[in-house]
């Protein structure tokens, strides 16, 4: 600890607060030395909560501009909305899925290729197929049908989903 004496304000190291006077040695000079102020504790709690206030506003901003730059990046979200069995010529069973792909942005898009996949019971892929909507481009809140025949056979499909290549928007499932 530094202290300094009040008259020729001569410097002294000293290792811990004195409990009597303290007499200068240069000048003869006698003072009782008071213990520092705590302000400047204060002064650092209030500089560590405004950073620890700066940071939590920077995160905020941060994933707010972040989920924001999500949305425009995948404009287009693929539904299923029905999916029905049907046979062909040969007796076998086939699903018949169905829906919808929404473009939920201001802008026009061009509609990338359609991924249905189906999944067994214990959550499997039993088959993926991609094949391409009828539109090629949808305008702003613009929607398009789809209907798509898995050439895969029924059998131990329990849920189907569909979602779109380019844009990896993961649709509802059925």
């Amino acid at each position: 600890m530094k202290i300094k004496c009040d008259f020729c304000k001569t410097e002294y190291n000293i290792e811990r607060m004195p409990t009597a006077p303290v007499k200068c040695a240069l000048c003869g000079h006698t003072w009782t030395v008071t213990a520092p102020s705590r302000k400047n504790s204060w002064l650092m709690f209030l500089a560590a909560l405004c950073a620890l206030l700066s940071a939590v506003v920077f995160t905020a901003v941060v994933v707010v501009t972040h989920n924001a730059k999500q949305e425009r990046k995948k404009p287009l979200v693929a539904t299923v909305e029905s999916v029905e069995s049907v046979r062909d010529e040969n007796g076998v069973s086939h699903l018949v899925v169905g829906g919808s792909i929404l473009n939920q942005s201001d802008d026009i898009y061009g509609v990338p290729d359609l991924m249905i996949v189906s999944y067994n019971d214990a959550g499997e892929v039993v088959s993926q197929q991609k094949f391409m909507p009828s539109a090629t481009l949808l305008d702003s809140g613009a929607s398009v049908q789809f209907s798509h025949t898995l050439s895969v056979p029924v059998s131990g499909v329990k849920r189907v989903s569909a979602y779109l290549v380019d844009v990896q928007e993961v649709g509802d499932t059925k």
